[in-house]
């Protein structure tokens, strides 16, 4: 046995996807961090040891221009490329690799903290030390440091040095939750084991083992639903242990959902219900994947309104869109839903407050143990969110020691610079403009090739679609939107109902209020264009929704060539999981992109918009928000595109950052529950050079070339022998596939 001590300025327990984003978050900001794993692999529950898939703000689908960017941006787009089939062993290498890049980091592996050295009284605690024990190795290694995390999900790290947290469910009237019990108590969220089948090409027959469970005495037959050609995450519902403690009693949790997995395959294989007899059982995991257990209590407790509400905060650096998911804590034996949800009508921030111990001066937290309530918790849970708020705390951890503050100090006197730090890193921030003081790209007037001003689709090869659903087409609107052509065939002269309905709040894509309705005569006979008034100009740039009112002797026309910033919405419920019970009254569920998505209404909007004018992508907002925030090319311009920096006087710059369109509104999933067929985003940029002009001469130097791109963030540092320049232009050769060059951000970093 061999004892060692490491010393690093920030020490991050858990490799779980918040743990790893935010160890990569503070090791990219220079700060030497160490990040400790109990496991063989990085992933947590994403890992090939669970394999539940990742989910995030996108929710299957169901919130629009939503995923993620930041870090776990970077692996989505990675897993895409690398793993179209959604292999999670594949993924497991992506994570690793993430890790391992970073020169700053080191990782330990197989190392579970034991112990835990703290100093203080009860309101002011301060971590010293962790202690972990390198099973295999037999290494017992002591980690000292200035600042901790805890994202190791059960909250270890903070249990050991005495952090405020919470177990089970808050009472009504602690927080006024609507969905809260009358009186608190101690039930989770149960765990999970899933299992993997594969066709074999050949009868494959299945004694079940003693310890198989015979679910035909437990009400699982009839109250989940089972098919023989699911497997992986579509058994989630495989779940129990919340009326029990999740931590102590994890080994009679697993013990109970392996037998009820054996049990579920002894009835699909030897029922005579099912057509699987070439079925094999290839894989069960043994490791429960766990939902909750505790969470720490910090300076603000995130609640079930502010999920609902979309409560805006003036430290808001992460968002989650996931719905408020409840499950019932007998699990897979409760007679009702496996899960009852309930969603905001956009995104929904989550503060810096939620992610500090509130009486633990130099720990952070992020993943499934921060601060929030059991209801809330059932929002922010999913990995992708939680790796947006490891992103965050680890950030925000490295500005601590920049700034020699405590977390709390960082929130009273550095929020906005916390906020615009993970601007400039891409993160996942929702609402929050570029005003980064050393962006010299905000100084300089903007220029380009050309300009997407007219939205609109083509009518070449379009499909006739009855309008027997209410459609809402999703235009932005910058400045004003006076009218919209539809091309409308109909059966008989009839009348169209069309509206103008703004979203409410600017990250949301749901007719919210009605600004205008109108009535069309359209007459009898086949496409024509028809001219609609849709009036709206709102204060600011946002979206509007042009609600088509259904009318079955009515076709509108579709069409894939998809405009920047447009969406079609369907004026109709959707759930695709029968074993989950959607809360049908909020605007979200009523109006679904799933049926159309990927497709547009074929329109013509008027006037021209300023809405992808070149300005967007020196002061906007990295995502949509009231607006797409891009620049768009003409698709009818002819050869490279541009985008052009001019100043009045030269600059001296140390790099450029550029952020390209990786079309947040759709969902990439690790193990593909969704499944893009794009390895590579159509709409990233994939060819492209910058240049600058050093001289009076107007001759272009070129600073950065760039092939294949596959990267929606793209960081060029700048020689330190570069004379200053008085222009700078980023030249686009090709796209992935899409027919215009889209550009988010150009940043000049000084």
């Amino acid at each position: 046995m061999r004892t060692q001590t490491v010393e690093a300025d920030i020490i991050v327990v858990g490799g779980g996807l918040a743990g790893v984003s935010a160890a990569v978050a503070a090791a990219r900001l220079g700060r030497r961090t160490v990040l400790i794993n109990n496991r063989p692999v990085l992933g947590g529950n994403s890992s090939s040891e669970v394999r539940v898939w990742v989910c995030g703000a996108t929710a299957h689908g169901n919130q629009r221009w939503a995923r993620e960017t930041g870090i776990i941006g970077e692996m989505y787009r990675e897993n895409q490329f690398r793993n179209p089939d959604g292999n999670p062993v594949y993924w497991d290498d992506v994570v690793l690799d993430t890790v391992r890049r970073e020169p700053n980091l080191t990782l330990f592996l197989n190392t579970e903290v034991i112990e835990a050295e703290a100093t203080g009284d009860d309101d002011a605690r301060r971590v010293i030390s962790v202690t972990g024990w390198t099973m295999g190795s037999e290494i017992r290694t002591v980690f000292r440091g200035p600042m901790f995390l805890d994202c190791t999900g059960d909250g270890l790290v903070g249990r050991l040095v005495g952090a405020r947290h919470r177990l089970g469910k808050e009472s009504h009237e602690e927080f006024g939750e609507e969905w809260a019990p009358e009186h608190p108590v101690r039930e989770f969220l149960g765990s999970t084991l899933l299992f993997y089948t594969k066709d074999v090409g050949h009868p494959v027959k299945y004694v079940a083992p003693e310890s198989a469970k015979d679910i035909s005495t437990t009400p699982i037959p009839s109250s989940r639903i089972i098919r023989s050609g699911d497997s992986g995450a579509h058994y989630w519902w495989i779940e129990w242990g919340g009326q029990l403690d999740i931590v102590d009693d994890n080994e009679r949790i697993r013990d109970e959902l392996r037998s009820v997995i054996l049990g579920i395959w002894d009835h699909i294989k030897n029922s005579g219900e099912f057509d699987a007899d070439n079925l094999t059982l290839e894989w069960i995991g043994n490791l429960p994947g766990k939902r909750e257990y505790r969470r720490f209590i910090g300076d603000h407790t995130l609640r079930q309104q502010d999920v609902l509400e979309q409560t805006s905060f003036d430290d808001g650096v992460a968002f989650g869109g996931w719905s408020i998911d409840l499950h019932p804590a007998e699990g897979m034996y409760a007679t009702g839903a496996g899960a009852v949800q309930r969603f905001s009508d956009g995104v929904f921030e989550i503060p810096f407050r939620s992610l500090y111990s509130a009486n633990v001066e130099n720990m952070l937290m992020a993943g499934r143990n921060v601060s929030a309530t059991h209801i809330a918790f059932g929002a922010a849970r999913v990995m992708a969110t939680c790796a947006a708020m490891g992103e965050a705390a680890g950030t925000a951890a490295a500005m601590c020691l920049d700034l020699g503050v405590t977390p709390r100090g960082l929130y009273r006197e550095h929020r906005e610079d916390l906020r615009q730090t993970l601007l400039r890193a891409d993160a996942s921030l929702i609402g929050v403009a570029n005003a980064d003081p050393d962006d010299l790209a905000r100084s300089a007037s903007v220029t380009a090739s050309s300009t997407l001003r007219a939205l609109a689709t083509d009518d070449a090869d379009a499909e006739s679609l009855t309008l027997v659903d209410d459609l809402g087409i999703v235009i932005p609107v910058h400045p004003r939107l006076e009218t919209t052509d539809l091309l409308l065939s109909a059966e008989g002269s009839t009348t169209l109902t069309a509206e103008v309905w703004s979203t409410g709040r600017r990250q949301n894509v749901v007719p919210f209020r009605l600004e205008h309705r109108t009535e069309i005569e359209v007459p009898a006979g086949d496409a024509r264009w028809v001219r609609v008034p849709t009036p709206f100009s709102p204060d600011e740039p946002q979206n509007a929704v042009v609600v088509l009112r259904a009318n079955p002797q009515i076709a509108v026309h579709t069409t894939e060539a998809l405009p920047p910033g447009v969406l079609t919405l369907v004026h109709r419920v959707d759930n695709d999981d029968r074993n989950v019970e959607v809360d049908r009254d909020g605007l979200l569920v009523q109006w679904p992109t799933k049926p159309l998505r990927g497709k547009s209404v074929v329109f013509r909007a008027l006037p021209e918009t300023e809405a992808l004018a070149p300005e967007r992508a020196t002061s906007g907002f990295n995502r949509p928000f009231g607006g797409p925030n891009m620049w768009a090319s003409d698709p009818a311009g002819n050869g490279p595109q541009w985008l052009r920096l001019d100043w009045a006087e030269p600059v001296t710059a140390s790099e450029i950052r550029l952020v390209f369109d990786d079309d947040v509104d759709i969902e990439l999933n690790t193990l593909h529950h969704h499944r893009n067929p794009d390895e590579v985003m159509t709409t990233l940029v994939r060819d492209y050079r910058l240049e600058v002009q050093t001289s009076a001469d107007g001759a272009w130097r070129a600073v950065a070339e760039v092939r294949d791109n596959r990267h929606r963030l793209r960081v060029h540092p700048l020689s330190a022998d570069l004379s200053p320049f008085s222009a700078a232009r980023l030249v686009v050769e090709s796209t992935n596939g899409a027919r215009e060059a889209r550009v988010v951000a150009f940043r000049v970093q000084s």
